[in-house]
């Protein structure tokens, strides 16, 4: 707002200054964004288009096809509820991967990343934020697995007139979502690296299913390699977590594997990331 001020001349005039208006800067009209502020805008970025929507209802779909293919085809011998939710886990791991390389990639596929880092420089936090509603789109995932694996067992149980099975636990919900969680995290880490869509998926699809049966099959024809293979297969630690599986040394394998193919690479996507140029 203009003000006026008043001063008197020599001769006892008055003259009338005009002050300029009071400027403020930047750092006084605008905070920091909050952390969970950029992971709403992260998740709502993630499932606003018709591929994201898809992908998310996709989760649901694949635990009913799964359920009703086990109804239908396992023996009734086998019918219990942790053969339905590990069922459930496997288009999971899949598709939980393929979100998270979409929600990096999207910046430089559609051309996004230069308005996300203009408005939030601290690429950083963007990447953060990022990470952080990935690693939240597990939470319902899992609870979709477990409740859908529940009504399946109930009615599988009840057609095949067989009593039900309750074999899985809050350490194995525990354990499920943990073992997304990482396998989630790898497919991100994959889409920071290459930051193109369906490279960062082809390597995931190599990484996930490719690369863990060239090493079991040298595993199984070569006895120097059996013992060594744990320490170099992330994807054996990681299924054996999902599985509930993971005793005595697998947790020193796990974490040696997730060293090498999980932090390091994420320590240089990061990088990459907060040094590369954004066109």
């Amino acid at each position: 707002m203009t003000t006026y001020v008043s001063s008197t001349a020599a001769d006892g005039a008055v003259v009338a200054a005009v002050a300029p208006p009071a400027r403020r800067t930047a750092a006084q009209t605008t905070g920091r964004v909050p952390l969970t502020r950029l992971v709403r805008v992260e998740l709502r970025k993630s499932f606003d288009t018709r591929s994201g929507r898809w992908l998310l209802a996709s989760l649901g779909l694949a635990a009913l096809l799964t359920t009703g293919a086990i109804i239908a085809w396992a023996p009734s011998s086998q019918l219990a509820y942790s053969e339905f939710t590990l069922a459930i886990g496997v288009p999971m791991t899949i598709i939980l991967p393929i979100i998270a390389v979409l929600s990096v990639t999207s910046e430089w596929s559609q051309r996004s990343g230069l308005a996300t880092f203009t408005l939030v420089p601290h690429r950083g936090r963007v990447v953060l934020a990022k990470a952080v509603a990935a690693v939240l789109v597990t939470v319902p995932a899992t609870a979709v697995a477990f409740a859908v694996g529940a009504l399946g067992n109930l009615i599988g149980t009840a057609l095949a007139d067989v009593p039900a099975v309750w074999d899985q636990s809050l350490v194995d919900v525990g354990y499920f979502a943990a073992g997304q969680t990482l396998l989630l995290l790898v497919g991100f880490v994959l889409g920071a690296l290459i930051r193109n869509s369906s490279g960062a998926i082809v390597a995931y699809m190599l990484y996930g299913f490719v690369v863990p049966g060239l090493l079991a099959f040298l595993a199984f024809n070569q006895d120097w390699f059996a013992d060594a293979r744990p320490w170099v297969d992330a994807k054996y630690s990681q299924d054996a977590l999902l599985r509930g599986e993971l005793a005595g040394d697998g947790w020193s394998h796990l974490a040696v594997t997730s060293v090498v193919w999980l932090v390091i690479p994420m320590l240089v996507a990061v990088v990459n990331v907060l040094r590369s140029e954004v066109k």
